[in-house]
């Protein structure tokens, strides 16, 4: 019998050079990690720009962002059904 994994994506991030500013996120698909990345940039947004109710960027934006961590990787579980 194979067991199944209830989570099979693994999102690590450390925001700057502390350790204590490691974590990490599970998530039962790639693509709901790839979203909370793009909330935690929002966020980030939203902190930096407190007066402002509306507020857009676009895709080059979100890189910069993320280029600028410290350290981001994503663990993606692939199952494989060959015996």
């Amino acid at each position: 019998m194979v067991a199944t994994r209830s989570r099979n994506t693994i999102l690590l991030v450390q925001y700057n050079l502390t350790i204590g500013s490691r974590t990490f996120m599970e998530f039962e698909t790639l693509a709901a990690a790839m979203d909370v990345i793009c909330a935690i940039f929002e966020r980030e947004l939203k902190a930096l720009n407190p007066s402002q109710s509306n507020m857009t960027y676009d895709i080059a934006d979100l890189y910069a962002y993320i280029d600028q961590l410290c350290d981001i990787s994503c663990l993606v579980y692939v199952c494989s059904t060959k015996l």
